[in-house]
């Protein structure tokens, strides 16, 4: 069986009200009390949905809820405002009928947030694409900027709406959107200049200070210190739970996902900028000579600030403030203002600045969020305005708020009976007529052409002579002092006796939702709404782009001596067009109910919610929809959920549904006059008779339950016992099995047992046979060697006596030396040449061989060690070997060179841009390159210069120019000549009568003196055109100086200098270098 869920399930109290048994105040007040206790913040009027602000976030608007509410009947589950933005959604989209949701509430009940759970529902639900997304995208991001700039902090709400507002959103056939409309209603814009004590001005303000950069607020000349600016509170500046500078950058992303350009979001910030330095200008007053008092501006810097912000000129606007122009018919008459006066047009031009910012943003909305397509579009209207205002103190804002409360409490009436009546007459019911209070009276009293007290106080503001407050209150005093709903300080009669109750200068009004007292102080003010034509001519003249946009009625080539019209006028008007609106539609109502004044959560107070109740008139609606039949359900869903009480159609009814219906009424005995059958629908007259039937329901789903508990018991008892049963023979079969193979097991294990014993008995027999077989032949073998060798033994015998020395002696030497060869072989050294060691040698006989095989194995290790060097690795070790055959005992300084390698190019000259030059002018590869000293005759020092050798030469180029001195080639190299000392000194003896011994031989000192020599010696050994190089390794020589022979001689003295060798003249015949000792 399918149970689908219903209102009626599981529910807590009453779901919804026209259920309500009993019905009184009292009992509607527990019932949402006890539901949202239980956090069920949502209950229904039948179509209607009341909904409790909880203060606090619940867990019933996830995803998976609006899946859950998605394409489901307005009662299949329990309330919930996505039930009623689902209903509407599908009949616009399936039915093809214009919607309207009207959401309304006093401030703090959670109005803007049920707009904006509506319009995500509708944005969750309808269809997906890059364009539809841009559109939901669009018209969700529309409510932060609205917010920012029509939003409050009051004592009732922290994010209140001072204006109404009414969005219609298009939608194509198949249900997606395609854009919007967006009205607005009656912006509160005296809270511009002047806010209540514990509430603040408009969100932006707040947000512009906290969260702009500090380059913007340059750019605006703001400071981000709230207490410099007079149009902000500053008790409530801060409030707990809004972040200001994080909303300001949502509200700037917000303003560019609708479309706004960088430029227009620049202007509408300077504009917002120019107010709070609007209201920073104050004045001082300054008597004329004539006797007239005037005004004058205090400090002129936040005046000149402001015009430099808006591109007017200061003198224009401080002239607009001092002065004021009158035009009638031809003539022009200028008055000065005084200090009072200059304050109201001051605060006058601040509203209406603000004011029309606040419908440019709005038009500039809709111009993004409209739809392009020409075509028909289906229509939803949301409409989020302010409830039913009831202060200690109610002025001209309150008046007409309550005026359009009227207004939709008359077309609430009139489009819920035409809904009940429209029903009736589609399901074929009769209707009767339904006794209501009709508040058309009031909404007259209020907005009647003739005699009306909008018309009235229009005609006030129109009366040439002195207007007052108190001039209007009479005139109303005199038309509409018989009238049921007006109350005022006279009476009602034409006596004209006091009526003591009321306060002067007010008037009473008994609205629909209860009587409100009206201070008609302000009210001619507030309806003329006047702005003096000089300083619309003052904006008009402004470069700024959006102020002339503002006040076109400041254009001098377009002036208009006609009045504008009222503020009253306006708002009835607009408060007409919504209504007409409206009536095209089919309208949803969502009431919002604030349940305590603290924001806290969990806290129901009782006569706060009553008031609400009763101004919202929520006892009349329910009285309305119970005044015919209270409950109505079509017949599938009323047979599915009721079947079960009659046998005949329990649990299948074969028919129509409306058969089975009837067959189940007339089973149940529920009397005629209770119910009526319609085309498609139930009707059910009183509540009782429903809750006869959930009870009837209760109970039978109760035996129901038992019947089913009943047959899944025996059911799940024949299941055991059969799981029993089947279990037994399964377990049964499988010892039967077990033991037939351990019976088998034993039989056959018995069997191999015997069958062993058998086999080993006759293995055992035939092992005997053979046994005795073998060593019979064995003996017989055994006899026949003994006799065989005996034989032989004494056929060889004397031959075996003369040779058995020999052959022992040489066993014994075999032996040995297999031994000896073997322990050899255990005990070789290590692999390196360097390593001497060697066994000792166990015989005296194995001398020789034993200093054979150690040169034979040195000879080896050396040929494996060479064999791994490379020809690089080699030749380095070659030129070592040839240093050592030259200078090993023969000079001091060749021990220290042996671990030290031959690098050859010192100084790198290939790589090092420094000897570039000299690298090119080399046309061979260089062996060798390295800094050597120049040994001069005349005083023994040392002259820098770079080394290089090459297979064919010699050359001596400057160290720091890299210009070459000298180059020798090598075939005029005789010999060199070394001292014996740790010296690096050595001569080059060049061949006499050759170009290079002009200047005679070369004396040169190096600390790689080994390397030289010996890469000298080794390129005139392998070169077959010259003879071997000479190397005199001698303490004294002769060095061929130009002419002179001078005499080079080496001692050894006491370190000087650092340890370091010394050369010094001793005369013109001899050098003198002084080697240090070494230790």
């Amino acid at each position: 069986m399918e149970v689908k869920t219903s209102l009626l399930d599981n529910m807590i109290g009453v779901g919804d009200m026209v259920l309500l048994e009993p019905l009184s105040e009292d009992s509607f007040l527990e019932n949402l009390k006890n539901r949202f206790d239980h956090n069920e913040i949502y209950t229904y009027i039948g179509s209607v949905v009341i909904s409790m602000n909880p203060y606090r976030s619940l867990p019933i608007y996830t995803p998976d809820k609006v899946e859950e509410y998605r394409n489901r009947n307005f009662y299949e589950l329990s309330p919930h405002i996505y039930a009623l933005a689902d209903e509407a959604y599908r009949s616009l989209r399936d039915q093809d009928k214009d919607q309207c949701i009207l959401i309304t509430g006093e401030s703090g009940a959670g109005k803007t947030e049920a707009s904006k759970l509506v319009m995500s529902y509708v944005a969750a639900v309808c269809g997906k694409g890059q364009e539809v997304n841009k559109v939901k995208e669009q018209l969700l991001q529309s409510n932060p900027v609205l917010e920012a700039f029509g939003n409050a902090k009051t004592v009732r709400n922290d994010n209140s709406s001072r204006f109404g507002k009414y969005m219609d959103i298009e939608f194509d056939f198949k249900g997606d959107p395609l854009g919007g409309v967006i009205s607005n209603y009656l912006l509160e814009k005296s809270r511009v200049v002047k806010q209540p004590r514990g509430e603040r001005n408009f969100h932006i303000f707040y947000q512009l200070l906290s969260g702009a950069s500090d380059d913007t607020l340059k750019k605006l000349k703001l400071h981000r210190d709230f207490s410099k600016y007079n149009y902000l509170s500053l008790d409530s500046a801060v409030v707990n739970g809004l972040d200001d500078a994080a909303n300001f950058r949502t509200v700037r992303n917000a303003m560019q996902i609708v479309g706004f350009m960088e430029d227009e979001v620049q202007s509408v910030l300077e504009l917002v900028a120019a107010v709070l330095k609007l209201g920073n200008i104050e004045f001082k007053p300054e008597s004329r000579c004539n006797g007239t008092d005037e005004s004058r501006i205090k400090d002129k810097n936040d005046l000149k600030e402001m015009c430099e912000l808006l591109g007017i000129e200061q003198s224009v606007l401080e002239r607009a403030f001092s002065y004021r122009t009158v035009e009638a018919k031809m003539e022009k008459v200028s008055t000065t203002l005084n200090v009072a006066q200059a304050y109201y047009a001051r605060d006058a031009l601040a509203k209406n600045l603000y004011s029309r910012l606040f419908s440019w943003l709005v038009t500039r909305i809709n111009e993004s969020i409209k739809a392009q397509a020409k075509t028909r579009h289906k229509v939803m209207g949301v409409l989020d305005i302010y409830g039913f205002e009831i202060f200690e103190d109610n002025s001209f804002e309150q008046f007409i708020i309550n005026y359009c409360n009227e207004k939709l409490q008359q077309i609430f009436i009139e489009l819920t009976l035409r809904e009940e009546q429209e029903e009736y007459v589609r399901e074929g019911i009769e209707w009767t007529n339904i006794e209501y209070f009709n508040n058309a009276i009031i909404c007259d009293l209020i907005e009647n052409n003739q005699n009306g007290i909008l018309a009235m106080l229009d005609e006030e503001c129109l009366r040439p002579g002195t207007v007052t407050d108190e001039t209007f209150l009479d005139k109303l005093n005199t038309v509409c002092a018989e009238h049921q709903h007006f109350e005022s300080r006279l009476s009602k009669n034409s006596k004209f006796l006091t009526d003591h109750s009321l306060p002067h200068s007010c008037f009473r009004i008994q609205h629909y939702a209860g009587k409100v007292l009206y201070r008609v102080e302000g009210f001619v003010d507030k309806n003329n709404d006047l702005l003096y034509r000089d300083l619309s001519q003052a904006m008009y003249k402004a470069n700024h782009s959006l102020i002339k946009q503002l006040f076109p009625e400041g254009n001098p080539a377009k002036v208009n001596l006609k009045r504008p019209p009222t503020a009253g006028f306006q708002f009835r008007a607009s408060v007409g067009t919504l209504m007409r609106n409206l009536q095209t539609k089919n309208p949803n109502y969502i009431r919002c109910i604030k349940p305590n004044d603290k924001k806290a959560s969990h806290i129901f107070t009782e006569s706060l919610v009553r008031h609400q109740v009763r101004y919202l008139g929520l006892m009349e609606n329910v009285r309305v929809r119970r005044a015919g039949y209270a409950f109505r359900q079509a017949y599938e869903p009323c047979l599915e959920r009721y079947k079960m009480l009659c046998k005949r159609t329990w649990p299948h009814w074969r028919g129509p549904a409306r058969e089975g219906v009837e067959v189940l009424m007339a089973d149940l005995q529920v009397p005629a006059e209770e119910f009526s059958y319609g085309r498609s629908k139930i009707f059910i007259r009183n509540p009782r008779t429903l809750f006869f039937l959930e009870e009837r329901r209760r109970q039978c789903l109760q035996d129901l339950a038992t019947l089913i508990q009943k047959i899944y018991r025996g059911w799940k008892c024949r299941s055991q016992f059969l799981l029993l049963k089947k279990s037994q023979i399964v377990v049964a079969a499988w010892y039967r099995r077990y033991a037939q193979q351990k019976k088998y097991q034993r039989i056959k294990s018995a069997t191999t047992v015997v069958q062993s014993y058998t086999r080993g008995w006759q293995a055992r027999k035939l092992l005997r046979d053979l046994k005795y077989q073998k060593r019979c032949e064995e003996a017989a073998t055994t006899i026949a060697a003994y006799w065989h060798g005996t034989q032989v033994r004494r056929e060889y015998r004397k031959f075996f006596r003369a040779n058995a020395g020999k052959k022992i002696y040489d066993f014994t030497i075999q032996r040995i030396m297999q031994k000896y060869f073997l322990g050899l072989k255990s005990t070789m050294p290590s692999m390196s040449p360097i390593d001497k060691n060697w066994p000792a040698r166990p015989y005296l006989f194995l001398d020789g061989v034993h200093t054979e095989l150690r040169r034979i194995f040195h000879l080896w290790r050396c040929k494996k060690y060479r064999s791994q060097f490379t020809e690089e690795k080699k030749a380095v070790y070659e030129e070592k070997l040839e240093a050592s055959e030259i200078f090993k005992d023969k000079k001091a300084l060749y021990p220290s060179s042996v671990s030290q390698p031959f690098k050859g190019d010192y100084l790198e000259i290939s790589k090092n841009p420094k000897y570039q030059k000299l690298s090119s002018a080399m046309d061979e590869k260089v062996l060798l390159a390295d800094v050597v000293n120049k040994i001069n005759r005349a005083n023994g020092k040392g002259t820098a210069r770079i080394f290089l050798l090459t297979k064919k030469s010699v050359v001596l180029a400057d160290q720091k120019t890299g210009q070459v001195k000298a180059s020798v080639p090598l075939p005029d190299l005789t010999s060199v000549s070394v001292s014996t000392q740790s010296d690096g000194f050595f001569a080059l003896k060049l061949k006499e009568g050759s170009a290079s011994a002009v200047k005679g031989d070369f004396l040169l000192s190096s600390e790689h003196l080994i390397e030289i020599i010996t890469k000298l010696h080794r390129i005139g050994a392998t070169a077959a055109d010259r003879e071997q190089l000479n190397i005199d390794i001698s303490d004294e020589f002769l060095v061929q100086f130009k002419q002179d022979k001078v005499c080079v001689k080496f001692i050894q003295g006491a370190p000087k200098n650092g340890n370091s060798v010394s050369c010094k003249r001793k005369n013109n015949r001899l050098l003198e270098v002084s080697v240090p000792t070494t230790a």
